[in-house]
Formats: structure tokens, sequence, C-alpha cells
């Protein structure tokens, strides 16, 4: 195992967004988070099903994302599905402000991971996949 395998703690992974989607570009992103949140994905308590991510006022946001509330929290815990505000370098953020003004192209969480002791999300651009894409896809690995 390598020195960089050993330093990253997957999380979380959205296996259907590679089922769905034909990834075209991966970035690497920080999240704004809480300590609650922080403390409940040490326990590997998060769901990316359903999450995906856009820019709003030249911020990205990542909507969807189920962090479950801490389990030794107190009333302080955070809200499970709320939005979040990911860290990218501001010429990423116009890259991708360009990118997903094409049609049919979104951004699509792939997996949540802890990066030297921060939490970080592989973000996606991705182009969704028509269902007869999905099913040559399908018959494709199974004839391999």
């Amino acid at each position: 195992m390598s020195k960089l395998e050993s330093n990253n703690k997957n999380i979380a992974q959205n296996k259907k967004a590679r089922h769905d989607y034909e990834i075209l570009e991966t970035y690497e992103a920080g999240l704004v988070l809480h300590g609650t949140e922080v403390k409940s994905l040490r326990e590997g308590r998060a769901n990316l099903k359903d999450s995906y991510a856009a820019v709003h006022n030249d911020e990205v946001w990542l909507y969807g994302v189920h962090i479950s509330p801490y389990s030794h929290g107190n009333i302080n815990n955070h809200a499970p599905e709320r939005d979040r505000k990911l860290l990218l370098h501001r010429k990423e953020i116009r890259k991708l402000i360009g990118k997903t003004k094409e049609t049919g192209l979104t951004l699509v969480p792939l997996q949540l991971y802890f990066n030297k002791g921060k939490v970080k999300v592989q973000l996606a651009l991705a182009r969704g996949k028509k269902e007869y894409d999905i099913r040559a896809a399908i018959s494709k690995r199974e004839s391999d």
C-alpha cells in the first residue's frame, strides 16, 4: 500500500452515478461542515444517493447529501440534509460555470473520503446516459 493510499479513507460512494452518467472530468473539492457532521462522517454515516452539485452566485453547493446526526450529539446537532458549500479554486469554479451551462452536463458527487484528516468530495462533470446506452453497457459487461 502506498503512502498516498494510506492517507485516504473512503466514507461513502455513489455507485449509481457511474451507472447513470458518463463521467467526463473529475475534481476534488473540500466541504464546509459543522463539527458534528465530521464526527458522524468518521463513523461512516453518510449517503450520496440522489445528491448533486450546482453553481449559484459563483459558489458551488452540494445538495441532497444525507449525513446522519451524530450519535453522541445533543440538541445542537446538524440538519441531516442541509445544503453544503464546496471549496474549489476560483479558476475551477469559472470552468464549471461554463461547462454546466452546456446542455446535458451536470455535477455529480462520486465519493466522500478523508484526505489527511480533511473531508473531501470527488465531484464529476457528467452527461446523463440514455436508456439504450445503459442497456448497451450492461450487455457489453456481461459478454466479457
